[in-house]
């Protein structure tokens, strides 16, 4: 039998912490590990398996453009292409009506951070070069991307990272007036996610929001949305965004737009300018990722995963809480959840049982050291959704 692990271990580079599975296979919620053990999937490709591992409608496109053409370069149009242009627009925000297709979620936080710079140095003015952040935000590993990760861990070995960014309390407007004002007029861009996924499943509040679309109208300020892991139905709406009647000037896309195909966007409104030459791409906007996206965003509007998502996460919920009342456990601080985004934050750290899960055939992930995060595709059953409560309340009444 090929020795996967030994491969791995021998010849990449060891930046992952590794859990001891090798997957290779997946369908619908569950995957199989080489030794043919089954597992239901709570991690999700970090949230880019929304519609499910190996969709049939998204290996249908995929083979068929594979086909016809994979590669073609954007300074040629394309069919493929255009129509997920279309599409994209379509079901966005409003307000938002250009798009610039990438690979992934760190290309598309850079890219956004690229046009805010630019529109707002020539449109308001060469001072405005700065960013405000949130603590415990998360936007990718890239230089630009990391410079607006909150988590010293991930910062600290890369210093000195991209000047003019800076962090305040997320859900806090106080704080985010004030670091507004003393930045002089510098401030280019605010830059937040909707929930915070990897720090913790912390969810924005309708009020919060409000307040921030204010404060960028009335100091000419770019409002940058990540959707990067809360897009494409997995909180109840096609973008979480919608929650919260927020339109951004700029929402950054990937993980579930092309079915876990490699793929990212970012959707602009008309405030935002990026002229000729400015940015690009080499594989951004591929044919065959585009072609996957095409048929994951039709599959997501015809089953309705958004409505989906929101029934299966509030039965989750529910039924969660009545068996761990039932079974005496005082483990929990708080249950987090919008759609089948799910944060549940212990009063101990999550490792040991995020393990004992894994023993138990149902893997999932951190999001901090005490928040047990469960991204399950949409797709997954109320059954299945039952396996993992049960699986769940079992390892958390263990002494």
């Amino acid at each position: 039998m090929t020795k996967y692990k030994e491969l791995e271990t021998k010849y990449e580079f060891d930046v992952y912490p590794k859990r001891d599975l090798v997957i290779v296979k997946g369908k619908n919620a569950k995957i199989w590990d080489n030794e043919g053990r089954e597992f239901i999937d709570c991690v999700g490709g970090h949230g880019s398996a929304n519609i499910g591992h190996c969709n049939e409608k998204v290996i249908a496109a995929i083979n068929e453009q594979a086909s016809k053409l994979i590669t073609c370069t954007g300074v040629f149009y394309n069919d493929t292409r255009a129509l997920l242009l279309e599409k994209l627009i379509n079901i966005a925000p409003a307000n938002l009506t250009k798009a610039f297709l990438c690979n992934s979620g760190t290309e598309a936080v850079e890219a956004a951070l690229k046009f805010t710079r630019f529109t707002a140095k020539t449109k308001f003015g060469e001072e405005k070069t700065e960013f405000i952040c949130a603590m415990r935000s998360f936007h990718g590993r890239s230089m630009g991307a990391l410079s607006a990760t909150f988590n010293p861990k991930y910062r600290k070995d890369f210093q000195p990272l991209v000047p003019g960014f800076s962090f305040v309390p997320f859900n806090n407007i106080e704080k985010l007036r004030q670091r507004v004002e003393e930045s002089n007029g510098k401030t280019a861009g605010i830059i937040l996610e909707v929930i915070q996924g990897e720090g913790g499943v912390n969810i924005g509040t309708e009020e919060y929001f409000a307040e921030v679309r204010k404060l960028c109208d009335e100091n000419n300020i770019l409002l940058i949305i990540d959707e990067v892991q809360t897009g494409f139905c997995r909180t109840g709406k096609m973008f979480a965004c919608e929650n919260f009647n927020l339109q951004p000037d700029i929402m950054c896309l990937a993980k579930s737009i092309a079915g876990g195909f490699p793929m990212g966007a970012v959707l602009c409104s008309d405030k935002v300018e990026i002229p000729l030459g400015r940015h690009g791409t080499t594989f951004g906007g591929n044919p065959l990722a585009c072609a996957a996206a095409n048929a994951a965003i039709k599959f997501m509007l015809e089953e309705d995963l958004a409505k989906q998502a929101e029934e299966k996460g509030n039965y989750f919920v529910e039924n969660f809480n009545k068996q761990i009342e039932e079974a005496g456990i005082t483990k929990i601080r708080e249950i987090r959840q919008l759609g089948l985004m799910i944060g549940i934050e212990l009063k101990e750290k999550s490792q040991p049982h995020i393990l004992n899960l894994m023993d138990d055939g149902i893997v999932c992930m951190p999001a901090g050291p005490t928040v047990l995060r469960l991204l399950p595709p949409l797709t997954i059953s109320n059954e299945e959704l039952d396996i993992v409560i049960e699986k769940i309340v079992k390892v958390l009444s263990y002494n």
